[in-house]
């Protein structure tokens, strides 16, 4: 027997209990949701186990969850057969929980303004559901026994910053969590009291698939009664016995007719599938019959999970076969653009023992997986706007990785995604509006990708083309560089970078005008060389713009050089890219370029001509929101050229 050994809780454990116990007392009835669902969990592992181990199941086979409330003693105690746990496990699970994401947990809450709500929607989900039953208790002790080891585990903590772990004696495997709770006042409803209890499992457990078990109390009539003197049963005679009573109906949801199941029904269920406070944006409930029979319940969140965007991500859908638990996370029925869809399919064919390696093969899972796909676009599709766009602000950039890792629905991902514009004042419009918004000359969809919405909207490049009041698309996020390089084309136009390559945004009228300013430009072409010469480390050519109207200078790539914004994703992942040289386009047409030109041909090796060029550099690296070479050089330049324009004004 070991002896009993004292730990500190980490400094984040011992944050998230102050967060737990200080903002969410007024959802206190949350710690029998989280504990009933561990509790469900131990099962399951225990179960899914047993497929490759039937040992690990020895006599034990009644399955269930079991509730005791002590009314003199104030506790309540929540017990399991599950697969219960080591001692390394108790202390890397309920001692450190150097797993469940407390660093990510923390951050989320000092991002929300609304503490107490987001502090309830992720408790489950960052695993540290346990230690809501610190907002009810002053003390826990867990005894726990995992399946074929001969001892077991006892864990206890006021809370206080501190815990002890043991070596005890236990008979059985499974879990069992005592809590030693706070004193209410007179006007609060007590946890040991079986009505308060009973609410509590129907409305947040009602759809475990273990009973949830609790000795009620009964009057019933005496086994031997007492006769009168004609030999005959007095009457009302009864004695009070104390029976085990089943709280849950442990009906499967999905199962069921939707016409049977309440809107409150789908959403708790929502709550204990995804361990989310808040409820879904939207669900899909359906069967399908035939060759290929399985019911589906699918879910919406309204809100992304914190770790939507972090590396192994698990899925949200549940596999069943006949209301039988297969597998948890099951990312062979999801493409993983629908990571964020939670829920359950229950295919009825399907082989208990199947494996991972197996299901990315098997036809039936494929099949599966492509209606639920289907289904899932026409869901989307079908939404009203204002809640559509609530979800597109959610999961819009996981969404958009459909673009390039789906080829067979490239073009249904595509109808959904939406982008801010040049025209649409703040809000977000579809490629389908975009497309029937073109103006009649116009042949191709403009874009240009960058860090921010003022730098975009403002930038050089998109000059003529706000000057026609053609509209672009203003892609702020880093997977749009990977969406443009996928989807070339919608509705048979063409997606063009305002960037990259030249535009074709001229009519007949200004066709002749270019060919003036080209004509014009000839008086330019040794100066064009100089700059060339002069940046030869920096740039690969000069040329006159089309794109430019109000700034003097810009840089482009060609049609298929990486954009600008693509090489500072690459460079912040940490991937060495040897650095592009690009195209400095001139605006031949600005009042300077002229005297800039008269300047050059007055003195061709001065030093105010190096200096110039050095400044339509750098002002075409800044107007792409890029960092010039030397800042303090640029500035000391700039107001030099400013006295000199002063000067010649006077």
């Amino acid at each position: 027997m070991s002896s009993v050994k004292k730990h500190e809780f980490k400094t984040e454990i011992r944050q998230i209990l102050n967060l737990l116990i200080n903002s969410l007392y007024s959802h206190k009835e949350i710690f029998l949701r989280e504990l009933i669902s561990n509790a469900s969990d131990a099962i399951d592992k225990l179960k899914f186990t047993s497929q490759t181990d039937a040992d690990i199941i020895e006599a034990d086979t009644e399955f269930k969850i079991k509730i005791k409330a002590d009314t003199f003693n104030n506790t309540i105690e929540i017990t399991d057969n599950g697969i219960g746990m080591t001692y390394d496990e108790v202390m890397q699970n309920i001692g450190t929980i150097a797993k469940s994401g407390t660093i990510e947990f923390l951050n989320s809450l000092k991002q929300s303004n609304n503490k107490e709500a987001i502090s309830a929607e992720m408790i489950g989900q960052f695993g540290v559901g346990f230690y809501s039953a610190f907002i009810v208790a002053e003390k826990i002790t867990l005894i726990t026994k995992a399946a074929k080891d001969q001892k077991g585990v006892k864990w206890e903590s006021s809370g206080d910053g501190s815990y002890t772990i043991e070596e005890v004696e236990k008979e059985k495997r499974g879990t069992s969590i005592i809590l030693y709770l706070k004193k209410v006042d007179k006007n609060e409803e007590s946890f040991t009291d079986e009505l308060t209890i009973r609410r509590i499992v129907k409305k947040h457990s009602d759809f475990i698939r273990y009973p949830i078990v609790m000795d009620v109390e009964k009057e019933e009539p005496v086994k031997n009664p007492v006769l009168d003197q004609d030999g005959k049963p007095i009457e009302g005679q009864t004695e009070k016995v104390i029976k085990e009573e089943t709280l849950n109906s442990m009906k499967a949801i999905w199962a069921r007719n939707k016409q049977d199941v309440t809107e409150e029904e789908y959403t708790e269920f929502y709550k204990h599938i995804a361990r989310d406070w808040n409820p879904p944006l939207a669900k899909l409930h359906f069967k399908l019959e035939g060759a290929t029979e399985y019911d589906a319940l699918l879910y919406i969140p309204s809100k992304a999970a914190a770790d939507l965007f972090q590396q192994n991500k698990k899925h949200g859908v549940n596999l069943y076969s006949r209301r039988v638990f297969v597998m948890e996370d099951c990312e062979e029925l999801m493409p993983s653009y629908f990571r964020f869809i939670k829920g359950v399919v229950d295919a009825a064919d399907l082989n208990l023992n199947i494996s991972r390696e197996i299901l990315q093969q098997d036809f039936l899972i494929k099949n599966i997986r492509r209606n639920l796909v289907k289904k899932i676009f026409e869901l989307l599709s079908s939404l009203e706007k204002e809640k559509f766009i609530s979800f597109y602000e959610e999961f819009g950039n996981a969404l958009k990785e459909g673009i390039h890792t789906d080829w067979e629905n490239k073009d249904k991902v595509a109808d959904l995604i939406r982008y801010k514009t040049t025209r649409s004042e703040d809000k977000l419009i579809s490629l389908k509006e975009y497309v029937e918004n073109m103006k009649p000359d116009q042949k191709d969809i403009y874009y240009i990708t960058g860090e921010n919405l003022s730098m975009l909207i403002n930038s050089p490049h998109i000059e003529k083309l706000k000057d026609k009041d053609y509209e672009v698309l203003l892609m702020t996020d880093p997977i749009d560089e990977w969406v443009v390089q996928a989807l070339t084309k919608y509705d048979g136009k063409p997606l063009k970078s305002a960037e990259k390559g030249d535009i074709d945004i001229e009519n007949k009228e200004e066709e002749k005008e270019t060919e003036e300013t080209t004509d014009k430009t000839k008086d330019y072409d040794e100066l064009f060389k100089h700059i060339k010469s002069e940046l030869s480390d920096k740039i690969k050519d000069v040329k006159a713009s089309i794109k430019l109207k109000d700034s003097i200078s810009c840089l482009s790539g060609d049609t298929y050089d990486m954009s600008a914004y693509m090489e500072k994703i690459m460079q912040a992942s940490g991937q060495k890219m040897p650095t592009a040289k690009r195209v400095l386009e001139i605006n031949v047409n600005h009042s300077a370029f002229e005297k800039i030109n008269n300047v050059y041909k007055n003195n061709k090796e001065s030093d105010d001509i190096k200096t110039i060029i050095k400044v339509l550099y750098d002002l075409a690296i800044i107007s792409e929101g890029g960092k010039i070479d030397n800042p303090s050089e640029f500035n000391t330049t700039v107001g030099k050229l400013m006295d000199y324009s002063l000067q010649s004004n006077k």
